[in-house]
């Protein structure tokens, strides 16, 4: 008589699809990783005694890096195509993080924040594009909510670098502890990217000044940097200067204002398909206004708090629309617009550090405020903001 032996199914240890996740995640840990930067500007600066003109010159650097990476990431593009390059660059902004916390001296640190922006221009030109592939193959807007995961993570950096900072972790320290898993898991998530790393071939002529109705948006994207930037890098040095608030404390501002941007983004979207982006954007930009004057006139740190956050939930659809805007024209368009975006940033630090220098802290943050009516102007007459 034969046995006859019965087999049982092999069990199947099934995993969860996380490859979805993966550009949410990478927009997040991008957001952490400027949040932990921006959040130490005041230990750094109180570390090697700058001056608030040589602070702003050497945040000038990071300006000037992100205007000089479009060679290299037109380059890396054409070579890597837009996954790779999205990870070479993030990878590279591991590194130079905890450069900037272990600087010795000024100079070295200027070449360090110059590193930071050419590190981060060319991680946001590799995942701009693949976010743009996403979005297209979505079928609907899914930008304003990727930002909002940026916004995220920047908030995640800024409650983490108060939180350092009020234990008096060195920001070296501080920058490894960060950089380290973040690099392990930047490089994880972009090899989940879609995409199959054909070179993509960028226009000599993508990186003109925007012209004609385009123009506007130029200029709101110019605005827009300019206040953004500024605010992240000087509403801790503000309350520091201001009202003499512990080290812990100055990098509240940047959370208050990123919380109310995280908010205003998630809802964004819909918000877009009820009222118009035009609609949104002028009255955001009016709302910062008020809370940028508010923070300039505030009593305490706690009402200047709630100017920033005001301010944040104001701007915080400017970007999101004004590049659905201009992509609507095409690649070119959207790159002259970038162009403009870029100088903004450039421009900011040298012009707010030199007014604080000069005029103080209260007149260098009122010039924000005075931008952000320049954007409520301007926006109410750009036809192409749908």
């Amino acid at each position: 008589m034969q046995a006859t032996t019965s087999t049982l199914p092999a069990r199947v240890i099934s995993f969860p699809n996380v490859q979805p996740y993966a550009l949410p995640a990478v927009f997040a840990l991008s957001g952490l990783l400027m949040g932990s930067w921006a959040s130490r500007i005041p230990a750094l600066r109180d570390g090697l005694q700058i001056s608030h003109t040589m602070l702003s010159f050497v945040l000038l650097c990071g300006g000037l890096g992100a205007l000089l990476s479009y060679p290299l990431a037109a380059r890396m593009m054409a070579a890597l195509g837009a996954r790779r390059t999205a990870r070479t660059g993030a990878i590279g902004l591991c590194m130079v993080l905890p450069a900037i916390g272990m600087a010795p001296s000024v100079p070295v640190l200027m070449l360090a924040v110059l590193m930071l922006g050419v590190t981060g221009g060319c991680f946001g030109v590799g995942l701009n594009a693949v976010a743009a592939r996403f979005e297209q193959a979505a079928g609907k807007s899914r930008m304003s909510m990727l930002h909002a995961l940026g916004c995220a993570g920047s908030l995640g950096g800024a409650l983490l670098g108060s939180a350092v900072a009020g234990m008096g972790i060195l920001p070296s320290v501080h920058f490894i502890g960060v950089a380290l898993p973040a690099a392990a898991l930047l490089w994880s998530s972009c090899q989940m990217l879609d995409g199959d790393d054909r070179g993509e071939q960028i226009e000599k002529k993508a990186f003109a000044l925007p012209s004609g109705p385009l123009a506007l948006l130029g200029v709101l994207g110019f605005c827009g940097a300019m206040s953004e930037n500024s605010i992240a890098d000087w509403s801790g040095v503000f309350l520091k200067d201001h009202f003499g608030v512990s080290a812990g404390v100055a990098p509240l501002a940047l959370s208050a204002f990123t919380v109310m941007m995280l908010v205003s983004r998630l809802f964004g979207d819909r918000l877009k398909e009820r009222h118009g982006a035009r609609r949104l954007v002028t009255m955001g930009a009016t709302v910062s206004a008020g809370g940028l004057f508010l923070a300039v006139l505030a009593p305490n740190e706690w009402c200047a708090l709630a100017g920033f956050a005001c301010s944040g939930l104001g701007l915080a659809l400017l970007f999101p629309f004004i590049f659905s805007a201009a992509g609507q024209q095409g690649a070119m368009a959207s790159a002259s617009v970038a162009t403009m975006c870029h100088v903004g940033g450039l421009m900011g630090p040298p012009v707010i550090g030199t007014m604080a220098d000069v005029l103080g802290m209260q007149v260098a943050i009122g010039f924000i405020g005075l931008l952000s009516l320049v954007i409520a102007l301007v926006a109410s007459r750009a036809r192409m903001l749908a």
